[in-house]
């Protein structure tokens, strides 16, 4: 089968398109014959080497977290360690859901990683209550577009840090004030109960959305640490995310129901890989993307 696979740490070059034996499937393992998966922009790091601490690998390493495809016939999605970036995969049974059956199977691959990051967040970790002022930031990303519509949908009402270039898609999915983040310092009105961070920023950008939530609010981060002074009242969790199929399939349930859409921005083929990850590294991607196979 056809991989893409890096064998050593470096730039978009060191991704290399290798023709491997199919894997097979152990107990408890089925065969996906993958369909898609999507580029997410974390992937650079791990390309890069920049996780090699935090997500030790070892190379050579095929590439790809997302999944969608089939296992006998069935359509399933699911997040996995490695691997998706092939013409088949691997998976424990147990990490695999049936995939939405209102979207093209290849689109459902937007979903695993990027939905259940910004569910856990909204959920379980900010635990948004109706009438809260959320402020998301990073909405224009896979990211913060599900979780300006989980937010919306747990009852909150929705600020949301965007480009100029995002503002319109962000609003559509669903926030109530679009803020660009380009234009200044942010202003909120009054302090936000929750504060979502989804972007990959600077530590000084990162200090100076603390004051923009309210003494006794809380800050969940799922990219840059943020720091709050105690005698700020602040809460702050950095949280990392979890593989959830039981989360995953209620995500599933959402899209089916109309309540969750998928942002997928562009679709391309396992050729476009490097040049997905030269462009995500120069912030010109947005949304999901999804990889065809």
């Amino acid at each position: 089968m056809r991989a893409a696979r890096i064998h050593r740490y470096g730039g978009p070059a060191v991704i290399s398109f290798d023709e491997i034996p199919a894997p097979t499937p152990g107990p408890g393992e089925v065969l996906i014959h993958v369909a898609a998966t999507s580029f997410n922009p974390t992937e650079t790091a791990l390309r890069s080497g920049r996780l090699a601490e935090l997500l030790p690998i070892t190379l050579p390493l095929t590439l790809g977290w997302d999944v969608a495809g089939t296992v006998a016939g069935e359509p399933v999605i699911g997040m996995l360690a490695s691997g998706a970036a092939a013409e088949f995969a691997v998976a424990a049974a147990t990490a695999l859901v049936p995939a939405p059956a209102t979207v093209p199977l290849a689109d459902a691959a937007a979903l695993p990683l990027a939905g259940m990051t910004a569910w856990q967040a909204v959920t379980e970790h900010a635990k948004i209550v109706p009438g809260e002022r959320i402020l998301i930031n990073g909405a224009g990303g896979g990211i913060g577009g599900f979780a300006v519509q989980l937010a919306r949908h747990a009852g909150g009402y929705v600020l949301a840090t965007a480009s100029p270039r995002s503002a319109a898609m962000v609003r559509s999915l669903g926030a109530d004030e679009v803020l660009d983040y380009t234009a200044g310092p942010l202003a909120v009105g009054a302090p936000v109960d929750v504060l979502l961070n989804c972007a990959s920023i600077p530590p000084a950008a990162a200090a100076a959305l603390v004051p923009l939530v309210r003494p006794g609010g809380r800050i969940v981060t799922v990219a840059t640490p943020i720091e709050a002074a105690a005698e700020s009242g602040v809460t702050v969790e950095h949280m990392i995310t979890r593989n959830d199929p039981a989360g995953l399939a209620e995500l599933v349930r959402l899209v089916d129901a109309g309540v969750l859409r998928l942002d997928i921005t562009a679709r391309r083929t396992l050729a476009d890989l490097p040049e997905l990850h030269r462009l995500a590294e120069s912030g010109a991607t947005r949304g999901k993307i999804i990889v065809t196979l």
